[in-house]
């Protein structure tokens, strides 16, 4: 059942749900490489690009209560995550997006806190544009109005990232009990509405089953501007409410990008190097990923802990194995000094 699956995949046919739902009961080794070989041959049809992404993260001043169950980002909910409140100021943001671009990496996610109707996304996006020539990506999850959204989108800002994290009613309320799933959908309408690439996404080992994630996936068809999908597998952070549920096996996750891509075979697909871990960078490449988020490059200049995880993966490790795997990393020509930004040249 399983090859003749994969065949028909590789040929272009979409499983239909049922079809899926076997993929996901996968067990044996041999059927989970046979999975993420037919992923990458599917993503490897697009070319053979590994797009990075790096972060700016501009608070953890959260206004969410009560606070997301697996958090470690917002301020004092864990000890290893970002515990000390923090708001970056135009200047740290410039100075760290000047950084990245200098080092290569072509686009940046610039992060938030809620609590703040957009404004703080809006304020990064123009810092960004004004200075760089990276590709952006804002998430500040359902902390937009249309008009903050509409003033990103005037930046020339390329996406708006609004994870949904689950579509299990009952499971979100559990894990985020200081929103409504219905907040995050609606957001994700208006970025597609505003003309905004949508990057929107699951966390991975919280609770939810098979079906859902199916369901999960199915629905984020509905987005017209779907661009990208994150995958992320849950982490606990020490001292917060779910610090005793299990972290999401790393075979359940090449599991499930290696199924995205299959269902997806040109979106973009996401994994951040702190949830799958820096030292298994190379397992998501290998289960049909495209971009690998929260790349740190050697001359950042701020701390960063990663979001699932305090640890993130540096430049010049992702590089490596990215070749090693035959791979190319998407990597630009830094500007000239002269050129690195707007705010330089007065």
């Amino acid at each position: 059942m399983i090859q003749k699956i994969m065949k028909e995949a590789r040929g272009g046919r979409r499983p239909d749900n049922r079809e899926t739902l076997e993929l996901f009961r996968v067990q044996h080794d041999d059927d989970l490489m046979m999975l993420m070989e037919t992923a990458c041959e599917i993503r490897e049809e697009q070319g053979r690009t590994i797009k990075l992404t790096s972060t700016v993260h501009i608070t953890n001043r959260c206004q969410v209560t009560p606070k997301c169950g697996y958090c470690g980002f917002a301020a004092g909910t864990s000890p290893v995550g970002y515990y000390h409140p923090f708001f970056k100021s135009d200047d740290e943001i410039r100075t760290a997006a000047v950084a990245i671009e200098q080092s290569g990496i072509p686009r940046v996610s610039c992060s938030g806190a809620h609590g703040y109707r957009g404004q703080h996304a809006v304020k990064a996006a123009k810092i960004v544009k004004e200075n760089t020539s990276l590709e952006l990506l804002v998430n500040v999850g359902s902390d937009l109005t249309r008009e903050s959204l509409e003033e990103i989108a005037a930046c020339r800002t390329e996406t708006v990232c609004c994870n949904l994290e689950t579509t299990n009613e009952t499971l979100f309320k559990t894990v985020k009990p200081g929103e409504t799933l219905d907040q995050r959908v609606r957001v994700c309408r208006m970025v597609s509405e505003c003309g905004l690439e949508l990057s929107s996404g699951l966390l991975l080992g919280i609770g939810e089953s098979y079906e859902d994630r199916i369901r999960h996936l199915e629905f984020l068809r509905t987005f017209p501007a779907l661009g990208e999908i994150p995958l992320m597998g849950f982490n606990p952070y020490p001292e917060t409410p779910m610090e005793h549920h299990p972290p999401c096996p790393l075979k359940e996750q090449l599991k499930t990008i290696a199924i995205t891509r299959i269902l997806f075979p040109t979106i973009r697909i996401t994994v951040p190097t702190p949830t799958i871990g820096p030292e298994n960078v190379k397992y998501p490449l290998l289960a049909g990923a495209d971009n690998l988020a929260t790349v740190i490059p050697d001359n950042y200049p701020h701390d960063v802990k990663g979001v699932g995880s305090p640890a993130c993966g540096t430049l010049g490790n992702v590089v490596k194995v990215i070749r090693d795997l035959g791979l190319e990393p998407q990597i630009k020509t830094p500007p000239s000094p002269h050129h690195a930004g707007v705010s330089e040249a007065h």
